[in-house]
């Protein structure tokens, strides 16, 4: 089996729709370093009752107290959807090499409802570290995680 973004992507929107189906909030996200899963995350936000337990940032925070470790810049993260503003600044506070994501912040403002309306970009624009970013990956897939969903 090829191991690329398509690859660990699938494993990112398994991961949300297991979060959805455990009672919390759509979201996973798959730590990548030399093409080997490191550790995977999903959104626990009602399963833990805290609203900052988003996919990207606890898997952010395992990994890295787990490891000892704050520098990730040999790493990749795949996340389901786009990074919000806090995901995005711990992304940026840990020196993340590369973000790929499948759905973006736009696409879930229109299921959602609008949010906080700063996408992961713009944080980055203007941050120290500046992840590369590969947009919509599995765009189609990642979009079904989210049928009939209600947020």
């Amino acid at each position: 089996m090829i191991k690329n973004d398509e690859y660990f992507m699938r494993k990112a929107i398994e991961l949300a729709m297991k979060s959805r189906n455990e009672g919390n909030e759509p979201f996973g996200a798959i730590l990548v370093k030399d093409n080997e899963i490191v550790m995977s995350g999903e959104n626990q936000i009602n399963t833990l009752c805290d609203p900052t337990h988003h996919a990207e940032i606890g898997l952010i925070r395992k990994f890295c107290v787990e490891n000892n470790i704050f520098n990730l810049k040999e790493y990749t993260l795949y996340t389901s959807c786009e990074p919000c503003v806090m995901c995005s600044g711990a992304i940026v506070w840990a020196n993340l090499h590369k973000l790929v994501y499948s759905v973006s912040h736009d696409q879930l403002a229109e299921i959602a409802g609008s949010n906080i309306m700063i996408s992961c970009k713009e944080v980055f624009e203007k941050s120290p570290n500046r992840p590369i970013v590969v947009e919509s990956e599995l765009n189609e897939e990642g979009l079904k995680v989210f049928d009939g969903y209600k947020f």
